[in-house]
């Protein structure tokens, strides 16, 4: 099998596609017992550690600088060092083929969240957002902006409704025409609204809900690209970040989401202090395959609920989760099939 893998060379432009053999598994495996730091000539996509060759007394004294992941038993004492340690429905295929066509974006991504365990959410924020805004000008971001297929008919700008009920906020997402895209309009709009929530403190809830048979499918993909110098776009980030605005009142979040909760969505909902979802619902973190890493705040939120190791999995594999493995991994709380409107006022 081949992959298509943009490479940056002066004779061709900023990027041009190379068509390269998809890289084995077995080719990947390393000695954990070696030491990268200070090391320049250790690189590769990701590597993989087989944990049932491991001694139980073996630890790190380094990671590398690209994803290290377990094969075998997440209980051996060296797991819980590791960036990730695969388990269904992620593949080692899976794993493999995303980092392959993007390993400069899957290195950014697994140095960020491990920069960003136990770091307070204003802290990370902006972590975050200086990695996306790296991402934003590579030659792997480029590629898939390039070969984008523009849609034959734009969809009318988001919409987001609000009501407030006593102490209760009602949200909803109204952008059903685009699966509730989030674009401009819709995110200056919820960051408002969270605002509004942050500044009044007789709001002791927040309700998010979404109108159509989707909850979200993440950021309008028709604006990226659209503010192409990164340190614009950070400061942009800085000042119009839904997630800035929720964080002080994240506890009081009440989100059900049906259908594709998928990018931006599941990483504003992923704030929530309840988070509930239809049985049909998924969830999915795509942003890889694009050349970037979450950026909407999901490198904070999702780790916090599922963990750093289940967070990287989700990133690297661009892989889709359905509900019942979302509760078992603590992505959500409740599997509820009709929507609780009325928890809480």
């Amino acid at each position: 099998m081949y992959l298509d893998v943009p490479v940056y060379h002066e004779g061709f432009g900023p990027w041009y596609p190379m068509r390269v053999p998809l890289i084995q598994p077995k080719d990947l495996l390393i000695d954990p017992s070696r030491a990268w730091l200070g090391s320049s000539d250790s690189w590769q996509p990701l590597g993989f550690v087989d944990l049932g060759a491991c001694p139980q007394d073996l630890t790190l004294e380094a990671l590398p600088p690209f994803p290290l992941i377990g094969l075998g038993d997440p209980a051996h004492p060296l797991a819980s060092a590791l960036d990730a340690v695969i388990e269904p429905p992620v593949s080692v295929d899976a794993l493999v083929r995303q980092t392959q066509r993007a390993p400069h974006a899957a290195a950014v991504a697994i140095q960020l969240l491990r920069s960003l365990d136990g770091l307070p959410s204003e802290r990370a924020l902006p972590l975050e957002s200086f990695c996306y805004g790296l991402l934003q000008g590579s030659a792997e971001h480029e590629a898939w902006l390039a070969s984008r297929v523009p849609p034959e008919r734009p969809a009318p700008p988001g919409r987001l409704i609000v009501e407030r009920r006593d102490s209760v906020l009602h949200m909803s997402l109204d952008r059903p025409q685009a699966r509730n895209a989030i674009d401009r309009s819709l995110r200056d709009q919820l960051f408002e609204a969270f605002t509004l929530a942050a500044l009044d403190r007789e709001v002791r809830s927040i309700k998010l809900r979404a109108v159509g048979a989707a909850f979200s499918v993440g950021s309008d993909l028709e604006e990226f690209g659209t503010t192409r110098d990164p340190a614009t776009a950070h400061l942009i980030r800085s000042r119009t970040l839904p997630a800035l605005a929720l964080m002080a009142r994240a506890e009081i979040l009440d989100v059900h989401v049906q259908g594709a909760c998928v990018g931006a969505g599941l990483e504003i909902a992923a704030f929530a202090g309840r988070l509930t979802a239809t049985s049909d619902a998924w969830f999915q973190l795509p942003e890889l395959a694009m050349g970037v890493i979450p950026g909407a705040g999901g490198c904070v939120s999702v780790p916090r609920r599922i963990g750093r190791q289940r967070a990287a999995l989700m990133i690297l594999s661009g892989r889709r989760i359905n509900a019942t493995t979302a509760l078992r991994w603590g992505l959500i709380d409740a599997i509820e099939d009709t929507p609780p409107s009325c928890r809480g006022g």
